[in-house]
């Protein structure tokens, strides 16, 4: 065998290596296919249940709407071991705990859905003392 069908084989081997295991991994982290980011929401609401495990945490928000009528809405966020390193515990969004956030709506019709989401108390404040919700000072 000559070394050009070797190498030709070779790289074969890699591009079908890189579209099997790399691609996949790429699209379940995009959020575009599932959440709208030219539709925004703003929501406010009290916690109802905080799921805080793999693959990524969930947060369940009851939100009461024009007609004074109560929804749950699902917060998709990252995944647990991302939130520890940032100071997030499962503890950290208590049941009754009211928050107001920010995020793209769900693309699915009919659902209540939101993620990548800017999050705070009801009074503005970060979750989190220190937490890396705080925005940047303009200059």
């Amino acid at each position: 065998m000559n070394l050009s069908k070797v190498i030709g084989a070779s790289v074969a081997v890699v591009t079908a290596a890189l579209l099997a295991f790399v691609f996949p991994v790429l699209a379940h982290h995009a959020s575009t296919p599932f959440y709208d980011p030219e539709t925004v929401v703003d929501l406010e609401g009290s916690v109802t249940r905080f799921v805080f495990r793999n693959p990524h945490a969930f947060l369940f928000v009851d939100v009461e709407d024009e007609q004074v009528q109560n929804s749950e809405w699902t917060i998709e966020l990252g995944a647990p071991v991302g939130l520890r390193r940032v100071g997030w515990t499962p503890d950290s969004l208590p049941v009754g705990m009211m928050i107001k956030l920010t995020g793209r709506k769900s693309r699915a019709e009919g659902s209540q859905g939101v993620c990548c989401v800017r999050m705070t108390r009801a009074d503005g404040s970060p979750i989190l003392e220190g937490g890396g919700l705080q925005e940047r000072e303009q200059n």
